[in-house]
């Protein structure tokens, strides 16, 4: 019987995709509120793989990331989904659209070997967490870089993701390595 042991913490990668940079500026807050100092972002960009999200998004979107550095317990990404969802559902409101996101929260979270994303939506590669949440293997780390599966979403394949991902797990790994945030890095390191 192997033993049991708890997993290492894991950072908290929010992807959003939004109608222009100000719909994306005006939730920053909101999840620095939540996960704490932000750590590494990949400011916003035209969002150009599908055009899946223009009734409720638009159709010129932007996408941007933002990872934080307070680890947290895996698990969580279920708390933290549900939280995201609602967020959603309040921007909407706000924005006078119930039932359509101007803003769309995807939650995941890194560990050294992959990039998850979380999601209310089963699939054959989705395993099921609790409370109608699940996650899936989106990336894998090997050689020295990011992976795709054959399941992965087509913009998490992009170089442009990749590479902040990549970025992302090298802090990651920094914060493990010393119990230190990155920015709190000295020259000797």
């Amino acid at each position: 019987m192997g033993e049991l042991r708890t997993p290492a913490k894991v950072k908290i990668v929010v992807g959003i995709l939004a109608r222009d940079t100000s719909a994306v500026e005006s939730v920053r807050e909101t999840l620095v509120k939540r996960f704490g100092t932000e750590d590494l972002n990949l400011e916003p960009f035209p969002f150009t793989f599908t055009n899946y999200y223009v009734d409720e998004i638009g159709s010129s979107p932007v996408r941007a990331f933002f990872s934080y550095e307070p680890l947290v317990e895996r698990e969580t990404i279920v708390d933290i989904k549900l939280w995201s969802n609602e967020v959603e559902l309040e921007i909407a409101r706000q924005n006078g659209t119930p039932g359509l996101r101007p803003v769309n929260l995807d939650p995941g979270y890194m560990t050294l070997g992959q990039f998850f994303l979380a999601t209310t939506k089963d699939q054959r590669q989705r395993v099921y967490m609790q409370r109608g949440i699940f996650v899936e293997p989106t990336l894998y780390f090997q050689d020295g870089h990011f992976h795709a599966f054959d399941w992965t979403y087509r913009d998490y394949q992009s170089e442009k993701y990749i590479q902040y991902l990549e970025q992302v797990r090298a802090r990651l790994a920094y914060q493990m390595s010393t119990g230190k945030p990155y920015r709190l890095r000295t020259s000797s390191h």
